[in-house]
């Protein structure tokens, strides 16, 4: 049995979208279920949902009030029947060939993590610089930004880190050792709460000497609206991703810094991340904005010590006011 966990906030018209293209499954539909986690929508999210209980005989509405997106995926763990859990956002479209590809996937036991390719679905034809986001990898291309990958067209093993969490496929027993998710996205309201979501389950999955396979009949169409083409959204972006490094470094040395973002530490993340493009004002724009999201982390933890206790919890499985 596979469970297809679906958080959702104030989506409804992408959700449907989503549902829509899982009724096309090549995989038996006894062979899954489906549960949709809402973490308190005030659109029609549940209406839609239930024109698609005729589809599915084994769709589920789930209403989780405790904000976050780790709270809904841990929501989805605890309502699920499966051995493998699929997580997915709620604007995919599923290629017919996906939960197929992700079965076929686990049936080496050796096998923890799956991912496909998340290909691109535009809203409307992007700028040009948007090309300046593409990294290449021995493997193929990505871009963080938009959860966009493209490893190619044959099953191999990768590095579980390219397994993003727009189409992240987990064997549930793992998953439950691992102490599932750390926090990920947020209400803007509570964006120093923010973690390192699905990369701690990626590292864990490594560190247990558990395998990683891509396969591209695992695959979706991931949306991007133009809305998120722009230099705010990527600002935006790049600040939530200094929040996210704040929080990893800080669970590693248990303390802080005395020196706030200490530049030799930027650096060193900064060309292994972005190496090669310096000198373009796009990466300049994400420099900056990813160097602010760390130092607000940084000093909201020397204010706050609730939140010093937030990020050096054990797990996050239980949830918390």
């Amino acid at each position: 049995m596979i469970s297809v966990i679906i958080p959702t906030l104030n989506r409804s018209d992408l959700l449907f979208t989503t549902l829509r293209s899982i009724t096309k499954q090549s995989l038996p539909i006894d062979d899954f279920e489906i549960l949709v986690i809402d973490n308190g929508s005030k659109d029609d999210t549940q209406k839609v949902v239930s024109n698609f209980q005729s589809s599915f005989r084994q769709l589920k509405y789930v209403q989780e009030t405790n904000p976050g997106l780790h709270s809904g995926r841990h929501r989805g763990l605890a309502e699920s029947k499966g051995d493998i859990l699929v997580f997915a956002d709620d604007d995919i479209e599923a290629l017919p060939t996906w939960l197929e590809g992700i079965q076929e996937s686990f049936e080496n036991n050796d096998t923890g993590l799956v991912g496909g390719k998340n290909i691109p679905n535009y809203e409307s034809q992007p700028p040009q610089w948007v090309d300046e986001l593409w990294e290449t990898y021995e493997e193929g291309r990505y871009i963080t930004y938009f959860s966009l990958l493209d490893f190619g067209d044959a099953v191999k093993e990768i590095n579980p880190h390219f397994v993003f969490g727009c189409n992240f496929a987990i064997r549930k027993n793992l998953l439950l050792q691992i102490k599932g998710f750390h926090p990920d996205g947020m209400p803007q309201s509570l964006i120093k709460f923010r973690g390192d979501g699905e990369t701690h389950v990626a590292t864990q999955v490594q560190e247990l000497g558990f395998r990683t396979i891509y396969n591209p009949k695992a695959s979706i169409k991931h949306w991007v609206p133009s809305s998120r083409m722009n230099m705010e959204y990527i600002q935006k972006r790049a600040f939530s991703e200094g929040i996210t490094q704040s929080f990893i470094d800080t669970r590693k040395k248990k303390i802080l810094e005395r020196q706030v973002f200490p530049p030799s530490l930027f650096a060193k993340y900064i060309k292994e991340k972005i190496s090669g493009f310096f000198l373009s004002d796009v990466r300049k724009q994400i420099r900056s904005s990813f160097r602010d999201g760390y130092n607000f982390h940084q000093s909201e933890l020397k204010k706050d010590k609730d939140l010093l206790q937030w990020v050096l919890k054990d797990n996050y499985l239980t949830p918390s006011s």
